[in-house]
C-alpha cells in the first residue's frame, strides 16, 4: 500500500491563492498581525514579521473552518 497521491486541480489551486490574498488584504487580517507583532516584538520571538503573518493567516483559515463545520451541523 502506498501513499495515496493528491494533485488539486489548477483551478483548485487557484481559487484557493485567490482566496488566502483576498484575506491578506482584509482590514481585519492586517490589524490582527500587526497586533501580533507588537506581541511577538515584546516577548523577543524570533522572525517576528513571518511569525505574526503565520499566524494571523492560520487563525483566519481555521475560524472559516469552524464556521463552516457548525453550519454543516446545523441543516
Amino acid at each position: 500500500m502506498g501513499i495515496p497521491k493528491f494533485d488539486p486541480p489548477e483551478e483548485e489551486i487557484k481559487k484557493l491563492l485567490s482566496h488566502i490574498a483576498m484575506i491578506c488584504l482584509s482590514e481585519e487580517f492586517q490589524s490582527l498581525k500587526l497586533e501580533l507583532e507588537t506581541i511577538y516584538n515584546q516577548s523577543n520571538v524570533e522572525n517576528v514579521r513571518l511569525t505574526a503573518f503565520q499566524d494571523a493567516l492560520y487563525s483566519f483559515l481555521a475560524q472559516e473552518e469552524d464556521e463552516q463545520s457548525y453550519q454543516s451541523h446545523v441543516y
